[in-house]
């Protein structure tokens, strides 16, 4: 389904949903007036110039404890299908399932799972990707376009699609793969780098970055099967995080 302006695909998703509605059904947007991103955050995107789009997963038999999984299969999926078009070397996964170019924002990813008893009943991916975009106007702190990268237009319609067929083909894997492909393409995977441990807060995560007083150096030795970050400190300290409990300095 194609609509011209919205105040959020994801919302309108949720609002329509029915059991008939089929695996893979998706929403997209030229526009949304009231676009949404992990745990507050705002999604800027210039009207017409953007990948905007949410859509319906109905998997049967997943665990609630499984939601981790999916997680990591859509993220896997978008970076499949952007790469058809970048260069592979500078994009990856940014934990827990953006997309970086460099060390700049490329794609944000925001999914909303329905339980229903210890299973997941359906789940709302809502997906946004800069790509011809080239004017940014809020203080987000690092967009960059997929145009600003490779310096020529694509068809939104086309990157949509070629997301859904890179799903069909990850759904069809073991965790195992799914898992080893994102432990592949994770930001930062190599190396020390500074972070920020921060009290789990529903502000958006723009506000944090201001100050980075208390910033340590880290290594990133793995994800939790619960999707956790997993670091190790330079005094050898290991110690795992939540989202939002720790941030990424830039």
């Amino acid at each position: 389904m194609y609509i011209k302006q919205t105040y959020s695909t994801s919302t309108l998703l949720r609002e329509q949903y029915s059991d008939a509605l089929p695996h893979f059904y998706t929403i997209r947007t030229d526009y949304q007036t009231a676009g949404r991103g992990q745990a507050g955050n705002s999604w800027e995107s210039e009207a017409g110039k953007n990948l905007l789009f949410s859509a319906l997963l109905k998997y049967e038999g997943i665990y609630a404890a499984q939601q981790w999984r999916l997680s990591m299969l859509v993220a896997v999926a978008l970076w499949d299908a952007l790469a058809k078009y970048l260069p592979e070397d500078r994009l990856t996964i940014k934990w827990p399932n953006d997309i970086y170019f460099g060390d700049k924002k490329l794609a944000g990813i925001l999914i909303e799972n329905s339980l229903s008893g210890t299973y997941v009943g359906y789940s709302i991916v809502g997906i946004g990707v800069n790509v011809n975009q080239t004017k940014w106007l809020s203080n987000a702190p690092n967009p960059i376009s997929m145009k600003e990268i490779a310096g020529e237009e694509y068809n939104v319609d086309m990157l949509m699609n070629g997301w859904v067929d890179s799903m069909k083909s990850w759904e069809l894997l073991a965790t195992e793969e799914i898992k080893a492909a994102y432990l592949r393409h994770l930001y930062r995977r190599d190396g020390w780098h500074k972070y920020v441990e921060r009290e789990v807060s529903l502000e958006p995560t723009q506000i944090a970055q201001r100050d980075i007083k208390g910033a340590f150096l880290a290594q990133l030795i793995g994800i939790t099967e619960q999707g956790e970050l997993m670091l190790r400190k330079e005094n050898n300290e290991e110690k795992i995080y939540h989202f939002k409990q720790i941030r990424f300095v830039l």
